[in-house]
């Protein structure tokens, strides 16, 4: 690969490409311009023609073009290395260690390309869909082409057919994720919404029933993973939003595609989506690249609120700072309010406030303050919240704002907060691994039921005891007790299962059968002390909770508990 990154050095001079994006004008041997991050006032971002390199004396970067183009445009270098070879007409082999590998990808890339065209021809000649489209959902010709809006066919194969006749095999369909388990077309009688990667390739589908009336059918249909589409990594309108975030500083991240298309057509084209899953650290880490204000614009509901605490806390893991569109002016959520008003959903992303400061409204609006359970509720939020902030100017602003709230002191509250410190992870992914905990429920328990189950979801002569009695979790119990039968049908649950599979190849796949009965043995008891230690942080909360409230029985309750677990 350093010879083909030579030749696209060789063939395109850094002025050509830098003066893409930034207007460069001759300063002796060197060029001159403008940060294209928008942080200097004079020219400050420096070329060398001579060198081959860049530097931003503003913005502190600098390097050759393919750190240029990853920085400017947010890419992974292989997507740079691929754009410039594209602008230098060198001919990439993709996947120079396994040709194979390489060739099917390109050929599901090229697959879910001509589906796309496909859907897309079907929209235009179905009258009663376009009305559907253009009229009931509301979108303009402009926005239908900008996101490459289609309608799959009820037929039941209409869609493979073509792609069959166009030359792709069932295995390149299958592999580009547009088929269902019988090898028929995945998406029928639905409309279509391309899912793109940053570069504009289509890599899947979301697709929305056209008639509400059926009851039996999910509204939406996605692409199940593949090796083109990863739900945790994938965001929905970053390659129509990606100009408008460079230009303007910031990207605003709401619920739904729906939402991001309703969002763009009005002008707010900063909006993405994480497509239908919870806010991943891979989604944060790709948007912080691209900006450092990330203002969110989740639903004011509990499930709006829930996943909005999760990602409050896991951008404070990474030390990104977020906001949140507080005000939607009485609708209830983005699409409702462009709807209503545009220039009031301009409005409210302008208005967003610091997402500590929403997190804590919403709570006090949720809660009964007056109540002990309602403070217990409160502090539990607010000290899991504040161990995430690193400015200590910052924290000690909550500190007081939410001991004014709840009427105790600030060493008490403080108190509390300690308990959130005693087992402060060493790097960050521990430290992810404590957000997980804290706001998903991902346990320890669950991280060593994994492992145990990876092994025997692989290794059926190995399951005997460890499916029976109170060994597991609520989170796994369901999978022991249908001895381990994955139905394909259930495609969150087969999808975990393949995890297993891929986390036992990963860690056990060289392991003997004793090494791997020693392995379970060792985790089993490795999941009754971390049971043990689950408890006891429970009732060392309680134990601080009461302390707070001045319940001295509660207090005495809880001492003899921890007491208790202390003695086995």
């Amino acid at each position: 690969m350093e010879d083909a990154k030579e030749e696209i050095r060789a063939r395109l001079p850094i002025e050509d490409v830098v003066g893409r994006y930034v207007e460069l004008k001759k300063a002796g041997r060197n060029m001159k311009g403008k940060s294209p991050w928008g942080v200097d006032r004079t020219p400050s971002f420096m070329v060398s023609p001579e060198k081959g390199i860049w530097h931003d004396f503003s913005a502190n970067k600098g390097g050759d073009i393919f750190s240029f183009l990853m920085e400017v445009e947010g890419l992974e270098f292989r997507e740079a290395l691929e754009k410039l070879a594209g602008w230098a007409g060198v001919e990439l082999k993709r996947y120079a260690g396994d040709a194979e590998a390489g060739k099917v990808r390109k050929r599901a890339f090229a697959a879910n390309e001509m589906a796309c065209k496909f859907f897309q021809l079907a929209l235009m000649k179905n009258k009663q869909i376009a009305e559907y489209v253009f009229y009931k959902r509301n979108m303009n010709r402009k926005t239908v082409e900008e996101f490459r809006i289609g309608y799959a066919p009820s037929a039941g194969k209409a869609m493979v057919e073509l792609l069959i006749r166009k030359g792709f095999s069932i295995e390149e369909i299958r592999a580009g994720g547009l088929v269902n388990q019988y090898d028929g077309d995945l998406f029928r009688g639905r409309m279509t919404i391309p899912l793109m990667d940053a570069m504009g390739q289509v890599i899947g589908f979301t697709a929305r029933i056209v008639d509400d009336r059926v009851k039996d059918a999910p509204k939406y249909l996605n692409t199940p993973e593949t090796m083109l589409y990863n739900k945790g990594r994938h965001i929905f309108g970053l390659s129509q939003a990606k100009e408008a975030i460079r230009r303007n500083g910031f990207v605003v991240v709401v619920e739904g595609n729906m939402d991001v298309i309703s969002s763009h057509q009005v002008g707010v084209k900063e909006a993405v989506a994480t497509g239908g899953t919870a806010m991943t650290e891979m989604h944060l880490k790709e948007l912080a690249r691209r900006a450092k204000d990330i203002r969110l614009a989740y639903d004011g509901d509990d499930a709006g609120i829930n996943a909005a605490e999760r990602a409050i806390m896991m951008a404070g893991g990474l030390g990104i700072s977020l906001s949140v569109v507080a005000d939607y002016y009485g609708a209830k959520d983005a699409d409702e309010l462009i709807q209503k008003d545009p220039k009031l959903w301009q409005k409210a992303v302008a208005e967003a406030i610091p997402a500590v400061d929403w997190l804590l409204g919403k709570y006090e609006e949720r809660l009964n303050m007056r109540t002990a359970q309602g403070k217990k509720m409160y502090s539990d939020v607010a000290a899991r919240l504040l161990k995430f902030l690193r400015d200590p100017v910052e924290v000690e602003h909550y500190e007081k704002k939410v001991v004014e709230r709840l009427g105790v002191s600030l060493e008490a509250f403080r108190s509390k907060k300690d308990l959130y410190k005693n087992d402060e992870p060493k790097n960050r992914q521990e430290k992810m691994e404590v957000i997980d905990r804290s706001t998903v429920d991902v346990t320890e328990v669950d991280i060593l039921e994994n492992k145990v189950l990876s092994i025997l979801i692989e290794r059926e002569d190995m399951r005997g005891e460890w499916v029976e009695g109170d060994f597991w979790g609520e989170k796994h119990r369901s999978v022991v007790k249908n001895t381990f039968i994955v139905d394909k049908k259930d495609e969150e649950l087969y999808n975990w299962a393949e995890e297993m599979r891929l986390e036992f190849d990963g860690r056990y796949s060289s392991w003997s059968e004793p090494e791997l009965h020693e392995e379970i043995e060792g985790l089993a008891k490795e999941l009754k002390i971390a049971k043990t230690k689950i408890q006891k942080e429970k009732l060392m909360k309680q134990l601080a909770d009461a302390e707070i409230l001045g319940d001295e029985k509660l207090v005495e309750a809880a001492l003899v508990e921890i007491n208790n677990l202390n003695k086995e």
